[in-house]
């Protein structure tokens, strides 16, 4: 296969969730090499690791968010996505090690204090770490000061913050206010079935999606660093 038939395969197995060769997942591509195989042969055929990642892996993601966004698919497509993307980015994680691959900036994530509510929170964040961010996934119920410790921890990074509750939606204005004390140049966006952009405009906060695409969006165009 030449460089850019590896690379277009690639794409498309992160997009139909087509993991490796062994998956039956989708039936039509049954037997066929997925995403892990194609990865490794991408790199064992001398294309970069910053190309296999940007030109390949991350347009597919891509794709896989704007479907989601325009419910042409849905949960369990993107679940086996990222599946897909997962079992690729193994063989990229050692260049991330030696510096030779960058991930686009960081972006501390978490479920704010008093919500337990994770699976949102996960299918975003799962969508932009295939977008080429890092992800620092705090998990659910998550303290402001905690929120803090972590943008202290990441220099440069964004926020993201979710809530499923009307009733903590209050405690995403504590951690905006809090984050934006010390750091006030950091981008919080913020999601949630309850949210709103007037209610994101009204805490501080930078921006607002309401679905993961949206927030790749956001970072690349609002946080990206040079």
């Amino acid at each position: 296969m030449a460089a850019n038939e590896i690379l277009e395969s690639l794409m498309r197995c992160i997009e139909r969730g087509k993991v490796n060769a062994k998956s039956p997942h989708p039936p039509d591509m049954k037997g066929q090499d997925g995403a892990d195989e194609l990865a490794r042969k991408a790199l064992d055929a001398g294309i970069s690791p910053q190309d296999v990642l940007s030109k390949s892996m991350v347009i597919g993601m891509e794709h896989v968010g704007m479907r989601f966004r325009n419910k042409e698919i849905f949960v369990p497509d993107v679940l086996m996505a990222a599946k897909a993307m997962s079992a690729a980015m193994e063989h990229l994680k050692p260049f991330f090690a030696t510096d030779a691959l960058r991930h686009r900036g960081t972006i501390v994530m978490g479920t704010v204090q008093g919500d337990l509510h994770d699976i949102g929170k996960k299918i975003v964040a799962m969508v932009i770490e295939g977008a080429g961010w890092q992800v620092v996934d705090l998990g659910t119920d998550v303290s402001p000061e905690k929120f803090l410790n972590a943008v202290d921890q990441n220099p440069g990074c964004a926020v993201g913050l979710s809530a499923l509750l009307t009733t903590t939606m209050v405690n995403m204005e504590a951690t905006v206010r809090k984050v934006k004390s010390k750091h006030p140049g950091t981008k919080v966006i913020i999601g949630g079935a309850p949210v709103t952009p007037d209610f994101a405009k009204k805490i501080g906060a930078d921006g607002y999606s309401a679905d993961p695409q949206g927030a790749v969006e956001f970072l690349n165009t609002r946080c990206l660093q040079g």
